[in-house]
């Protein structure tokens, strides 16, 4: 099977095309032909070696995929020609490859109505918004909440499915970029190199930050007092709140089944669409990764073997 892999940490460049045995699944896992897998920050982040875990070398990077059932080990609650995606944990990974064997407990059926590439696009991104929105900072309608990086993977999805919930959505992102936040569902655009949310906001029930970094700060300041804010980009513990009389959370994004049918039940009831999609050949991996490190892709970059 091809794979990109890298033999080093390092720049894009160490992302390197490569032939590997085909798998065979054990007991309850399948054999995934992967039709789709899509490039998230957390890639680059493994591939520099900033990221929170370690994985032995030569690793294959990639978390989200979509793709067809080939084979199934014994045990296997599914059948060759599901149609499936999945999201890997983040001790494993290996989805920048034709071929993936998957825990089948892991894996969902793919929803009908969306492609291989529109459902990779959509697998983490989706797991996390919810995620965030739903089971940390349990937004609920009427609540005003701002989305941090709205224009990114996880912040449009995090806008629509906020706007779905009946929330008013403030979000952040270049000036460029606002009539894609306005179609995303977003009420207020914010640029944030120029605004001082302390004084455009300040009244936020709830923040969703999806940089972190220079960002959290402001996140603090637009809330109001008793107000709670959520943290994707900052590591693996929540940022010490910088003012006093609100709370600090870090979503735990754990993968299942459960969490990735109920994804696809957000998809079926219209609560969002897929983002805007650039999509490259597997093999153009390093040039992803240049594009996604450089730190202003709108939607998703989602890679075809």
């Amino acid at each position: 099977m091809l794979v990109i892999e890298f033999k080093e940490y390092g720049a894009p460049e160490v992302l390197k095309p490569a032939e590997r045995p085909d798998p065979v699944p054990g007991a309850g896992e399948v054999l995934v032909e992967i039709h789709a897998a899509s490039v998230n920050a957390a890639d680059w982040k493994v591939r520099r070696g900033k990221a929170m875990q370690k994985h032995a070398l030569p690793h294959v990077p990639g978390r989200d995929f979509s793709g067809v059932v080939v084979a199934c080990g014994e045990g296997a609650d599914l059948k060759v020609g599901d149609e499936v995606f999945g999201v890997s944990p983040q001790d494993k990974e290996g989805a920048y490859a034709s071929h993936i064997v998957f825990a089948s407990e892991l894996l969902a059926l793919k929803p009908p109505s969306l492609s291989h590439v529109e459902t990779a696009a959509m697998a983490l991104t989706g797991l996390t918004a919810m995620v965030g929105l739903e089971d940390t900072l349990a937004v609920t309608a009427g609540e005003k909440v701002l989305i941090q990086g709205g224009a990114g993977g996880v912040g449009g999805m995090a806008i629509q499915l906020a706007h779905h919930l009946g929330c008013h959505v403030a979000a952040t992102a270049r000036s460029e970029n606002h009539g894609y936040l306005r179609q995303m569902g977003a009420d207020l655009c914010i640029d944030y190199r120029e605004a001082d949310l302390a004084e455009v906001l300040g009244d936020r029930d709830a923040v969703y930050d999806c940089v972190g970094g220079a960002t959290v700060p402001g996140s603090f300041a637009a809330l109001r007092p008793g107000g709670r804010a959520a943290f994707i980009g900052s590591g693996a513990t929540a940022p010490e709140p910088t003012r006093e009389g609100v709370t600090s959370l870090r979503p735990a994004v754990t993968r299942s089944r459960e969490r990735l049918e109920r994804v696809v039940a957000h998809t079926i009831a219209g609560a969002w669409a897929p983002p805007e999609i650039e999509e490259m050949a597997l093999t153009e991996a390093a040039r992803a990764h240049t594009e996604s490190e450089a730190g202003h892709v709108r939607g998703k970059i989602v890679l075809v073997p």
